[in-house]
């Protein structure tokens, strides 16, 4: 598939892109040549091929979620500029 001038110019619009003029000759052979490559691949028979979702065959190894007690929260609260309840109070970031 070769991409002309304008699809290219369209493209660039959309990528919000300025491009001269050397550089959308440049680019539509870029382009065409891996829109070319990617129809090759589409014609790659993969029936058989099962899917995966990791390359390696590992899945998500998750641990139980622990808290630890240090004895010294109180007085690295209390060393806070403001704290209620057991926790530092911040400013609100949204």
């Amino acid at each position: 598939m070769k991409l002309t001038k304008e699809q290219v110019e369209h493209i660039a619009a959309l990528s919000r892109l300025e491009i001269s003029e050397e550089e959308k000759a440049k680019f539509a052979n870029e382009l065409s040549a891996i829109l070319n490559y990617v129809s090759e691949l589409n014609q790659v028979n993969t029936e058989n091929v099962s899917l995966n979702s990791q390359a390696a065959g590992s899945a998500n190894k998750m641990r139980e979620d622990k808290t630890e007690k240090f004895g010294r929260e109180k007085e690295l609260i209390a060393m806070a500029p403001e704290h209620q309840g057991g926790c530092v109070k911040t400013k609100a970031i949204l």
